[in-house]
């Protein structure tokens, strides 16, 4: 990609994953894709597959897919749904990250996390604290992919079930 590349938008996937190991920012941008075969990645698939079957799920909006979109008193409901509350705060920065695009073209929206196993939801709003943490975190997610290596391995609790690990620790 090289010094001075700009990519015009970095998603929520990459927002999540800098939350949780930048080095993965670095393996995701190049396409580089986690062990299909890793049994977390299935089981979060079919809970995500499976989950809310009422609502609308998967609604392509510009660069981002929306998990779960619904309507409620006349609001915009935007869903996330995680297996657990173990990335927390990757999965609320996700979702504002979601959030800030949507305000971008004049939606007003709340936002909400389902963590299936648990049972349990959180409301997620944006305000100017977490807009000025997503905009750090995105300046430096820019960084991270402009670097030609990847950062070093930093082993942390989330590798042990990591979909990367093999790229790490191999």
């Amino acid at each position: 990609m090289g010094k001075g590349t700009k990519i015009l938008d970095i998603g929520g996937t990459l927002i999540w994953y800098y939350y949780i190991c930048k080095r993965e920012v670095w393996l995701m941008s190049r396409n580089i894709v986690p062990d299909r075969w890793d049994k977390n990645i299935d089981i979060g698939r079919f809970l995500h597959e499976n989950s809310f079957n009422r609502e609308n799920k998967e609604i392509l909006f510009g660069n981002v897919k929306f998990d779960i979109v619904s309507q409620k008193n006349g609001k915009i409901i935007i869903g996330e749904t995680k297996k657990t509350s173990k990335f927390h705060d990757s999965s609320i920065m996700q979702l504002i990250y979601y959030l800030k695009e949507l305000s971008k073209v004049g939606v007003d929206a709340e936002g909400i996390l389902h963590f299936i196993e648990e049972k349990r939801t959180e409301k997620v709003y944006l305000d100017k604290e977490k807009l000025n943490e997503l905009k750090n975190a995105e300046s430096e997610i820019q960084k991270i992919i402009e670097s030609e290596t990847p950062l070093p391995v930093e082993k942390n609790n989330f590798c042990k079930n990591c979909g990367y690990r093999e790229y790490c620790f191999a």
